[in-house]
This record gives C-alpha cells, structure tokens and sequence, in this order.
C-alpha cells in the first residue's frame, strides 16, 4: 500500500512513517456504525471523504446546557435542561396541526411540553420521570418548551452534554449521527502526535497539543473546569487559534514546498532567431508597441532559461495580448517546438485562429468539439506528428486523443474560465512544458499566487492609439424609462449596442429565457432592430447573429455572457449590463471591455436592482471608478478572498476549515515565519528532507501533493 504522502516534483521527498495516522486519513464508511450513505451524507459537511475530514468540520455554535434549574425557576427565552414526572399526555384532533402536549412536574411547580413529532411523543408515559432540554418560551399565560432537543428517561440525564456541539447537518443527517460519528473518529486519533510548533511558541501563546485542541473544539464539555464560569470560552478559543495556526503553517509549507519544486523542476530552453516573428510583423503591418515589446522580452528570457516559465500575461482588453502570444508561440516554433493555445469558448478561439491564419507564416490547426470526421482526424494527425507547429482550440485541447509531437510552449486564455487540472492538463501534454497565462482581469485566486511570487508577471500597459476609456455609469432598474429613453436618443444617432441579460441562477435555461423575454420587450419598442446571441442556439444560427450585428444590419444585440470573450465588433460604443450586480468583476469587467474598441466615445451603463447591498454598491462602484484589470482583482480578493493556493479553488476566501478570516489576519504572518524556520531559502540543502513532524501536518491538511497543483497557475 503506498504511502499517503507524495509530494509531486518536490526536492523534498525522504517520507516519515504515518502510518499512525492511517485510520484518521481513511474514509468515513471506515468508521464502525458508518454505512456508504451515511458517509456520503457526513462528507457533504465534512467537505471531504476523509475521516479526519469529519474532524476537522468545526461546531457551527456552542448551546450552554448547564442550566438544569427546578421548574419553578425557569425563565422565558432561555435554554434549560429539565427533570419531572410526567402527569398527562394530551394528543391533538385528528387531522391538525396541532401538538402534543405533555405536562410534568416536580416538587416546585409545572412546565408543558409540545410536541410537534410522533416519534417524541411515544417517548414518554405517564408517571414516569424524564429529562427535556430545550428553549423555553412564554406561551399565552405559561411556559412552554417546544419540541425539546433532548428528551429521554430521567436516569440517562448524563446522555446530555453540557456543553452543546451544534454542528452543521444537511438532509437526511440528524445531530445524534454527527455526534456518534465524530465521537468515533475522535478516537482514532493518535494520542500524540510529534509537534510542529517551537516549545517556546506553544508556551507563549499557551496553546494545547493538536489532539487535545480538536477534542476541545468537537467536545467542549470535556476542558476542564467547564463545569461552572466562562473559562472554557477562553481555553476553547485557545484551541481554535492553535488549529487555525497549524492549517496556515500547512499551506505555508506547501507553498514553500511548491515554490523549491518550481525553482529546480527542469525546463527547457527555447531560443530562436526571430525570422518566424519578423515575418509576422511584417504581415501585421505595425511596429509592437513598448508594453508588448516589454512583456514579449520578459516572456522570452523565461523561454530561454533552463527551467519551466510559468507566467501570467495582464492587459485590458485591446491591449493586444493575442499578438504577444502569438510572437511567444512562434519563438517556440522556431526552436523546433509546438505551441497551442486554449480558449475558453469557440467564438473566442475561432477568433484567435482566424488571426494567427492571417499572421502567421508556419501552419495553424484548429480543434473544437464541433470539428468532426475526417477533419477531426487530419488535425490530430497533424497535431501527433508535428506538422502542426501552432495548435488553437479550446478545452477540446485537453481530452486523451490529443497528443502532441512535442509541445514546447501551452498559452491558456482567459485563464479564470478554466479550472486547475483543465490547464494542468494541457500543459502536461508537453515535455517540461513552459505554461503562460493570459487574462484582462486576473482572478483572486492566481492574484494571491502572484503574491508569493512563484508565477511571474508581464503587465502589458496602454492600448492602441486612438482608444479612448469608457464611461461607466450605475442606474437602478426603476429608472429603466429613462434609460430606454436615452437608448432612444443614441440610435437615432446611429449607435450600436449590447445588451446582456442578468443572471437569473444556476440554470442556463433560466438565463436564456431572461435573455428572450427581454429580445421581446426591445423588439417591441424599438422595432426588429435587434438580434439575439445565447449559448443553446444552433452555432451557425447564434454565429449569424453575431455577424448580423458586426455589419451593421441589426442596430442591437440582445445576449446572454456568449459575448463575454471573443467578440470584436468596434462600432458599437454601448453596453447595457442588466442587474449588473449578479455578475462576478471579472464578467463585468470583460463585458465593458466589448465597447471602446473603436476611436468613438463609448459608454457602460449597469443597471442593478433598487434595494442594492453595502457589498454590491461597493463591487459596482470600484467598476465605475478604474479599467485597470489589477485594482479591480485587487478589489475582488478583498471582497471574495483569494480562493486556495495550494489548492483547487479560485475563488472565495481560501478553502481553510479552522481559521476564520480573523484568525487568518492575525497568524498568517506568524505562520509565515514559521514556515521560513522550517524550510528556510538559505538552507545549505536545498534537498534535505523535510523534518517528520511537518510531513504529518502536511498529511493532515491534505497538503502533500500541492507542488503539482501549486504548477497549474
């Protein structure tokens, strides 16, 4: 049986035995009392399979059960746990709504209980003596507890803890389930573990052990003194900042670890003479301007050097990032290589295609799904025996009958419309591979990796000459009159313009009938003026669409986010973004980016709802206020976070069970710090193994193959 720990191209590969930790890194099915659908039901909490995944899925909340007060001194709006006899059960009419009700007692007064569930009213039985807990509750002239949490024979009062663990659940999953489970799976843990932290931290910030901060978090009523008072609190959130610091420090490492891997994973050098982009300049017909020049010399050092680039190319829209790729590509070719270039829709990679034909001097290939049959065949023979030297397609590019002669260079476009693996995929397609990465707006995710400073950044400035800003502009939904006024006004002038359809959910049906219903509304105002572009029309259909409003015979275009990339049609100079507050920055910001394209003003106008939120208000206005790609990703991470680095997330605040954002603000730097204590940069040995304690908490976070993950941009 391997062992759970690899980590991918990392120089630091001596492994420590954990095989201790085999029965917390298994999976939950593994758990005695634990079926295959009840481990399927807990790993939607847990947010993985693992054992130790169930462990580390955090209380939600604490409920303070200690109160088992006489019922004569209960209290409304107050949780208690309660003894009495139980002296009459009175079931509801047939066919009501209505509760049990039960009424018991002791030697101080009564207290009813309602019951709402069958299963709890057989419960109990007259004369005997039971043990509720719940929140009591005025109701009309007398105190009421309302289908208690607990309830159960008076002698198994001990059955109900203290202090409370409220863990989160999802259909199907009951508390008692969770309890049972991560009871189990508490006691799997090691006793002890070796320790990763310095003694001198552990004394100064007062921190338990890792076994004895979990346990405290899951079961708070075992810290001692718990009993009474609110030290627990203190000593709990002890063990939260202790947990918080040990995922950190994991990330950290395995950041570090990704950072070593990248440094000393081979490349290639790809060096040509300059004849194949000489020729293509020539072809295009103007001289580069000084952002391309720069960043093309930047990415060409990192070709030519010895070990893999992984760099991320930045530049509004028009900025002309599609040339420095293509000059990129064919440094490639000229030393002998391959290159492709993947794109997240077809409209955009036909686009890219059409341009590389026209420019390019060596062979173009194009791959989509919709190239079929004897065509499909002849491009991947060309692209498998190196008759191909530039290869342009889309996520088609990364499936197992693509196989490349030898592919030197992999350009990813619009990058945050790719997952992880997909771009992974198309980059291990090659031999040492150099990866580069293109994107107006960079997502939080690759932003925050840029921070640590493992992928280089080409930032392309200006645009062509004769580009003027567009004006942004926010206008609530009720004064829709007044904009389809001034619509109005700008065709009667000649205008063309997009206008996107919201967002309507998770459906993309949904989205397409908001999409048609709005082509409906315009079209009866303003006449059969405008077209209409979504994603389920036939290609050839929606492609006309385009076409139609490219030359000018339809004055509008009605669409769904098929627009957001690809389309380049310089005379229309205005975007209509409706209930702009539904999109992501980088969709909104990739949208203005389709007007301004041509010498004329042009102008973006978000509708958003009336009743719009602090946080919408907030994403809307830093649009409103910059076209810079980097402010507004900037912005994004502050309001989303950076998604997870070492890991498969790109968006959200990183992916981390223990540590709140607050905890994060607070540690990370500490963390950091350790993590360089570790694994410092100026170690004599670069390749000496990492020490057994870090390797167990890396097998812990589940950190132990981010190089590979780290690699994928």
């Amino acid at each position: 049986m391997s062992s759970p720990f690899s980590i991918t191209s990392s120089p630091v590969t001596e492994q420590t035995d954990l095989s201790p930790l085999s029965a917390v890194l298994g999976p939950l099915d593994s758990l005695p009392g634990v079926s295959a659908a009840r481990a399927k039901l807990l790993s939607r909490i847990a947010g993985g399979s693992r054992v130790l995944d169930l462990l580390f899925c955090l209380p939600e909340s604490v409920t303070d059960r200690r109160a088992r007060p006489p019922l004569a001194q209960l209290s409304p709006d107050s949780i208690a746990t309660v003894t009495g006899t139980v002296l009459d059960i009175r079931a509801p009419a047939p066919r009501t709504r209505q509760p049990w009700r039960v009424t018991i007692e002791d030697s101080t007064g009564r207290l009813e209980l309602a019951f709402f569930s069958p299963w709890q009213a057989k419960q109990v039985v007259v004369g005997e003596s039971i043990v509720a807990s719940g929140k009591v509750e005025r109701f009309h002239d007398r105190l009421t507890m309302t289908s208690p949490d607990y309830l159960l024979p008076a002698r198994s009062a001990d059955r109900i803890p203290r202090l409370d663990p409220v863990w989160p659940l999802t259909a199907g999953l009951f508390t008692g389930q969770v309890r049972q489970a991560m009871t189990t799976a508490l006691e799997r843990l090691p006793a002890t573990l070796p320790e990763w932290h310095a003694p001198s931290i552990l004394k100064r910030r007062r921190w338990p052990d890792f076994v004895t901060a979990l346990t405290w978090m899951q079961f708070p009523h075992r810290i001692p003194g718990s009993e009474a008072g609110e030290e627990w609190r203190s000593e709990q959130t002890r063990a939260q900042a202790r947990l918080a610091c040990d995922e950190l420090l994991a990330d950290q490492l395995a950041t570090r670890i990704a950072q070593r891997a990248s440094r000393s994973r081979p490349g290639r050098s790809l060096n040509g003479d300059g004849h194949l982009q000489q020729q293509a300049l020539a072809t295009f017909g103007h001289t580069p301007t000084p952002g391309q020049k720069k960043a093309l010399y930047e990415i060409e050092a990192d070709m030519a050097a010895p070990y893999r680039m992984s760099r991320l190319l930045q530049g509004d829209v028009g900025a002309g990032k599609t040339l420095v790729a293509l000059l990129a590509m064919l440094r490639a070719t000229e030393s002998g290589a391959q290159a492709a270039i993947m794109a997240p829709t077809e409209i955009l990679a036909r686009q890219h295609a059409l341009t590389f034909e026209r420019l390019s001097p060596v062979p173009v290939v194009y791959l989509s799904s919709s190239v079929k049959g004897k065509a499909r065949k002849q491009v991947l023979q060309a692209i498998a025996d190196g008759s191909a030297p530039l290869v342009v397609g889309t996520h088609a590019l990364v499936q197992e009958t693509v196989q490349f002669a030898d592919l030197g260079l992999a350009v990813i476009d619009e990058q945050h419309r790719f997952g992880v693996e997909q771009r992974l995929a198309l980059v291990e397609k090659g031999h040492n591979a150099d990866m580069l990465v293109m994107t107006a707006t960079p997502i939080p995710r690759t932003l925050l990796l840029t921070r640590f400073g493992d992928m280089q950044i080409s930032k392309l400035e200006g645009k062509p000459a004769g580009r003027k800003p567009v004006r942004t502009s926010l206008h609530s939904i009720g004064t829709m009159d007044d904009v389809l006024a001034g619509l109005d006004r700008a065709l009667a002038k000649g205008a063309q313009i997009f206008w996107v359809c919201p967002l309507v959910s998770e459906s993309e049906a949904l989205d397409i009938a908001a999409a048609e219903a709005r082509h409906a509304d315009l079209t009866e105002r303003f006449g059969p003026i405008a077209g209409l572009a979504h994603g389920r029309q036939d290609a050839a259909v929606r492609e006309e669409a385009l076409q139609s409003f490219a030359q000018g015979k339809t004055r509008m275009l009605v669409a769904t986010t098929v627009i957001e990339v690809g389309v380049d049609v310089p005379t229309a100079t205005i975007m209509v973004i409706e209930h702009a507050e539904r999109f992501g920055l980088a969709q909104l910001h990739q949208l203005r980016g389709r007007v301004g394209r041509g010498a004329k003003d042009s102008f973006c106008l978000m509708l958003h709802d009336d009743g719009l939120g602090l946080t919408a208000r907030r994403r809307l206005t830093c649009l409103r206020e910059t076209e810079d790609g980097f402010l507004i990703a900037d912005e994004d991470f502050r309001l989303r976070g950076g998604g997870d680095v070492t890991g498969r997330r790109q968006s959200g605040l990183p992916d981390y069970r223990m540590a709140s954002e607050i905890l994060v603000d607070m540690l990370l730097d500490a963390a950091h710090e350790e993590a360089e204590q570790i694994l410092p940069d100026t170690a004599p040995d670069q390749n000496a193994p990492l020490p057994p304690a870090a390797q167990v908490l890396l097998a812990l976070f589940n950190k132990t193959d981010a190089a590979r993950i780290f690699a994928g941009g």
